[in-house]
């Protein structure tokens, strides 16, 4: 069991950057699928990206790639978001999440169901 906890949300205008940090307590998440997902009201939480750290498959959502990058730390156990171009479409509340089964690239790194440990999530507002 892991327990997950994010830090690094606040505001910033359109084309700025953020890095959230997801800080992991419990448990090494040296072999583990990590991922970013992110929600805003009324709509489903999505999946940003992911990583299986095993054999190091990332996945990235399309309104994401090319701008935001996944990172960990195993010496920390801590996993970042590097968010940059931020836009206004970004705002949403991000979450960390895990898991330690060995078949999330089949079962989906960026599907909500693959994970069973989650962060309380932090708040990245965009303004234009």
């Amino acid at each position: 069991q892991v327990q997950l906890v994010e830090s690094g949300g606040g505001s910033v205008q359109s084309g700025g950057s953020l890095r959230l940090s997801c800080a992991a307590s419990g448990n090494t998440i040296r072999s583990y699928c990590l991922g970013w997902f992110r929600q805003v009201p009324g709509k489903e939480r999505e999946g940003v990206t992911a990583t299986y750290t095993v054999d190091e498959r990332t996945a990235y959502g399309d309104s994401v790639r090319g701008r935001f990058t996944i990172s960990q730390d195993n010496a920390k156990n801590v996993l970042y978001l590097q968010m940059n171009s931020l836009k206004p479409e970004d705002t949403a509340v991000y979450y960390c999440a895990a898991d330690q089964r060995e078949d999330c690239v089949y079962a989906g790194l960026l599907r909500e169901k693959t994970y069973n440990y989650w962060g309380q999530g932090t708040q990245v507002t965009v303004s234009s």
